[in-house]
């Protein structure tokens, strides 16, 4: 009997299988107030509230698919199924998750209301890239939802004089909490790329260049492993969360994943900006990744990265997270693109390969969220697969430049 043979971790064939099926397992997510929690086998966990940035990512998402137009997976959504989907989002954010009183959006509601009232600018930069790509994708309603996100942004987390933004505030903007974090900032820098090359607006690429150039300096300054969370005059926090280390937003120690990340979107800066750019970006995404990888990958002896260590390099949480893999693959192709060098394209392979045999849930569907130590699928900080974005960009991003954003990559590709 003649089998086919199937096609190999990382190639165009085997991308667009993933993106197909990340699609169709996304799909479930789909809820009343917007896109809810998906457990292990696609179902939405319905003891979770729909949460803000899921359903911003989720919009985000179906919005590439639709601007991608490719064949659908079996059973997954089509062109008319993803415009309705991210129809969907959009209204989610302009009506349940909006809060019309105060402003903003909430983090989080259910059936009986709001969960969670916080105005966190993690949650708020993905609505600024989910009105951004919607905006792309010709969504009704989406120009108006990423002025509204933007003029937020602006007035609620943008701190022109530090040239970052604040973390969270009450539900009036009354009290600004104490902690300031480097990952709101990471998520900033993405919405705000997306949202310059949408609007035109080179304002909004200039303050995604001024977090980049505040974060290169304090990695510099630590071994090329930045510090994550500070206090509200914005000294490092380097003993936050000891106690919990596996915080799913604000771990202890050095964020493996985020370096590299920070590495890709330290590129995208640089290209975005050309000569405007701030001098030194590529080296210091080169450094970052560098850092991450000796770090990181099979540092402990068994293949994976793992999710954080301390300040001198040693594993930390030895749990397996598929966003950094997903990561770690993407970065490896705009530091391939951007170098030259041969390493990162043979260190991509050795990633999707890592990516299919460990991540890849073959039988249900998406990438398993969490594996432990021993590559053993786990859900001590990540339970079930609320989230496709990482793994769907990992499998875009080899077909698309690496500037503009997603969104727009797509439309300048056309039909």
């Amino acid at each position: 009997m003649v089998t086919s043979a199937r096609p190999a971790p990382g190639s165009p064939a085997y991308l667009a299988e993933q993106r197909a099926d990340l699609l169709r397992f996304a799909a479930g997510s789909r809820q009343e107030l917007g896109f809810g929690y998906l457990d292990s086998h696609g179902v939405v966990d319905p003891a979770r509230p729909v949460e803000l940035w899921i359903t911003c990512r989720m919009t985000h998402v179906a919005c590439l698919g639709l601007l991608a137009d490719e064949p659908p997976a079996e059973g997954g959504p089509g062109p008319a199924e993803l415009a309705a989907l991210a129809a969907h989002g959009v209204a989610a954010l302009a009506t349940s998750l909006a809060d019309e009183e105060h402003g903003g959006w909430f983090a989080a509601v259910g059936p009986g209301g709001v969960v969670d009232d916080t105005k966190q600018a993690y949650g708020h930069a993905f609505v600024v890239l989910a009105a951004s790509s919607a905006t792309v994708a010709g969504i009704d309603g989406a120009p108006a939802l990423l002025e509204r996100a933007l003029v937020v942004l602006d007035e609620r987390f943008w701190d022109d004089a530090e040239g970052l933004v604040v973390d969270a505030w009450d539900r009036a903007w009354s009290r600004l909490d104490d902690y300031r974090g480097v990952n709101a900032n990471m998520h900033t820098v993405e919405a705000l790329l997306a949202a310059g090359d949408v609007t035109g607006d080179s304002t909004l690429h200039r303050r995604a260049a001024r977090i980049a150039a505040r974060v290169v300096a304090w990695a510099q300054d630590n071994a090329w492993r930045i510090p994550e969370h500070f206090t509200p005059t914005w000294e490092p926090l380097l003993e936050h969360h000891r106690e919990v280390p596996a915080h799913p937003f604000q771990p202890y120690g050095a964020t493996v994943g985020h370096g590299l990340e920070w590495a890709r979107l330290l590129v995208a800066v640089d290209r975005t900006l050309d000569d405007d750019a701030p001098v030194g970006l590529v080296a210091a995404a080169v450094a970052l990744a560098d850092r991450a990888v000796a770090d990181g990958w099979a540092s402990d002896g068994e293949d994976g990265f793992v999710y954080t260590t301390d300040w001198s390099g040693v594993p930390v949480v030895r749990a397996r997270m598929h966003w950094v893999a997903a990561e770690a693959v993407s970065t490896a192709v705009v530091l391939h693109r951007v170098t030259g060098e041969e390493r990162w394209r043979e260190a991509g392979e050795r990633w999707w390969t890592y990516v299919d045999r460990h991540l890849v849930d073959h039988e249900h569907g998406s990438w398993i969220h969490e594996l432990d130590e021993l590559n053993r699928p786990s859900d001590r900080t990540w339970p079930g697969k609320p989230d496709v974005y990482h793994a769907y960009q990992a499998a875009l991003l080899p077909c698309l430049p690496t500037v503009p954003s997603f969104a727009s990559a797509l439309r300048s590709l056309g039909p």
